[in-house]
């Protein structure tokens, strides 16, 4: 990851560990940058806290399992939408497929129809999404500066680990419901899978806006969102822990959130267990745990 990263782990408490890998693009912990599909555990959370519940007609959206997805000649809609583009005026790209419907397929197409169509959020620019979508997640410098609602969020390493930090407070209708209604989200665990970006040797799952590292050879059953341009928060699967990696990759794609969740995954197990894993041997660390 020649950019560099920055990285924290905390507890409700606050930060408990942070670090830097200085490269040629490294963000510092409070720099505001583009997050990617960072942005889908913030909108899945809005959703469920709106409501006050979650409803059985929201799931498939959120799960993308919706067949609600934008096509192939709109493909470029996938990580932006028009500057000037309402949620809606985005949202009239997006198709039903057929072969998406009950299957999951990754695509902005699920949360972008539903935002506009469901929540009625339609008539929203940028600055007015980022006002609603504060007022039931939080106020933690989150920012559209497009209306995309599964990738177009700004956020700092900061102000994301607060969402995290609430999350684990239990202060959430999500906080409940991490992991709940999942469905097999790689090609390793699900015949029927239309389109993803988890690698094609690791069983993960996909829950409400989140992941579930559930493969059952290497995963911990964290829950995350990773994006990508390289942003990865995430909680670990007793939701004691939280933690980001906040990345700018050079060349952004699905693989970037992929390496940088590799590199995540890392961490977490060295703060957990006290043991830091090279490609030999472990060697034990100590922690201000």
């Amino acid at each position: 990851m020649p950019e560099g990263f920055y990285w924290e782990i905390g507890d409700t408490n606050g930060s408990r560990a942070s670090g830097s890998v200085s490269g040629t693009d490294t963000p510092t912990a409070s720099q505001v940058i583009a997050i990617a599909s960072s942005s889908k555990w913030i909108y899945s959370t809005y959703v469920l806290q709106k409501v006050g519940s979650v409803r059985a007609s929201d799931v498939p959206f959120l799960q993308f399992t919706s067949g609600y997805v934008f096509p192939p000649l709109k493909a470029t809609k996938e990580a932006f939408c028009g500057l000037t583009e309402t949620v809606g005026e985005c949202a009239a790209d997006v198709v039903q497929s057929s072969s998406a419907i009950g299957n999951f397929f990754y695509s902005a197409g699920h949360f972008q129809y539903h935002a506009a169509n469901v929540m009625r959020l339609g008539s929203l620019g940028a600055p007015a999404l980022t006002t609603e979508i504060s007022s039931q997640v939080g106020a933690f410098g989150f920012t559209y500066l497009q209306t995309n609602l599964a990738g177009g969020l700004n956020a700092s390493a900061s102000g994301y680990a607060s969402f995290l930090r609430r999350m684990l407070r239990g202060e959430y209708v999500m906080s409940s419901h991490l992991g709940s209604n999942k469905v097999c989200g790689s090609a390793a665990c699900a015949a029927g899978l239309v389109l993803s970006p988890a690698p094609t040797n690791e069983g993960w799952n996909y829950s409400l806006g989140h992941w579930v590292e559930d493969d059952p050879v290497v995963g911990d059953h964290a829950f995350s969102s990773a994006g990508a341009l390289g942003f990865y928060p995430w909680i670990d699967s007793t939701k004691t822990w939280y933690g980001v990696l906040a990345r700018r990759a050079a060349n952004p794609g699905g693989n970037q959130g992929v390496v940088s969740l590799n590199c995540g995954r890392l961490i977490r197990q060295a703060w957990v267990t006290g043991v830091t894993v090279t490609s030999t041997t472990p060697t034990s660390i100590t922690s201000n745990r």
